[in-house]
């Protein structure tokens, strides 16, 4: 399990989740499990520790710009 450390980071990665980015440049976070989406971040920042999807613009794996 992910912990948060106070410190601005985390330590382990959130498991059974993923995250995209909306159209609008919002990132919302997915359960894999369900498909369904569970929150939604304000400032346009991804959240940390949380893997992202294949095919997100910012992804670093072959995502298109």
């Amino acid at each position: 399990m992910a912990k948060n450390t106070g410190n601005g980071h985390r330590i382990g990665a959130v498991r059974d989740r993923s995250q995209t980015q909306t159209p609008a440049g919002n990132w919302v976070k997915r359960d894999r499990d369900t498909g369904r989406f569970i929150d939604q971040k304000a400032d346009k920042q991804p959240f940390k520790g949380v893997t992202r999807e294949r095919g997100d613009s910012n992804d670093r794996n072959g995502g298109t710009p």
